[in-house]
């Protein structure tokens, strides 16, 4: 038995499959930031921390003569989102139904997912983690009001990149406002993400949880998510109709290189 508890669920071992292929079916279909930052783990739920290498001193003395210093680490968050099955539904699963109402899991799946990208996107404070976009809003540039002008401003963010010393091969992120007008959008028949494709020699991404675009590059050692426990379905009650389960994740993120990622904002509006 593990910290998971799922032999004491009543769900059957092929009921379980199904959950656990649905669940891995919707993360890989939302999970973005995977496929552009480097990844290490998973190492385990008992992954506690990842050593930055940095070390401070400290003031008080343990004994004269001696210089002693704390050696600094950041810790790994964990996170999760409790969602509820109905027994009637599971029972189903398990018989072979191939319609059964499984949308509390995918939505649960979705949320960790976009909580996992926003965190090395956006950055999660509060964890004392700083996403790519803050850590890299020096080199910002501005999303143009028109998408045919958006080819220029993905040259100018790998232009930008070389002239830091930053290699490639280079990526960008998309997030939905971004995606959608860029594959909407033509320009003299010819859709304008396939202009994108030409400026860009790794992926192009669909990241439900980035505001704006980034364009990174992904030579590797700039942007490192380290993952404790990787997502897993754990087992929390059930009652005769239902079943409490959850999505639980431990991670941590780290921006190792600011100038290795050039974020497309949005301009701000003004009042009038």
């Amino acid at each position: 038995m593990n910290h998971l508890l799922r032999e004491h669920a009543p769900i059957p071992d092929t009921a379980w499959k199904e959950i656990d292929a649905e669940a891995k079916r919707t993360l890989q279909t939302l999970l973005a930031a995977r496929r552009v930052v480097d990844f290490t783990g998973p190492l385990g739920w008992q992954a506690a921390a990842v050593p930055t290498g940095r070390a401070e001193k400290l003031a008080e003395l343990l004994q004269e003569g001696v210089v002693a210093r704390r050696r600094l680490s950041q810790p790994l968050i964990e996170m999760r989102i409790p969602f509820e099955l109905s027994r009637e539904e599971i029972d189903a699963v398990a018989r072979g139904a191939h319609d059964a109402d499984l949308d509390p899991l995918r939505d649960a799946a979705r949320a960790a997912a976009i909580a996992e990208d926003r965190a090395v996107f956006q950055g999660y404070p509060a964890a004392g983690i700083e996403g790519i976009f803050p850590a890299s809003a020096q080199r910002s540039l501005t999303i143009p009001p028109s998408y045919e002008q958006y080819p220029d401003i993905v040259a100018e963010a790998t232009h930008r990149l070389r002239s830091e010393g930053v290699s490639g091969p280079y990526g960008i992120a998309l997030g939905p406002r971004c995606y959608t007008g860029l594959t909407r959008s033509t320009t003299r028949g010819y859709p304008i993400i396939n202009h994108i494709r030409e400026l860009v020699d790794g992926p192009i991404v669909w990241a439900p949880a980035a505001d704006g675009a980034v364009v990174l590059s992904l030579r590797g050692g700039d942007f490192e998510l380290t993952v404790g426990q990787d997502f897993s379905i754990g087992y929390l009650d059930h009652t005769s109709t239902s079943v409490l389960l959850y999505i639980q994740e431990t991670f941590t993120f780290r921006v190792l290189s600011p100038e290795a990622a050039v974020p497309l904002v949005y301009a701000k509006e003004t009042a009038e």
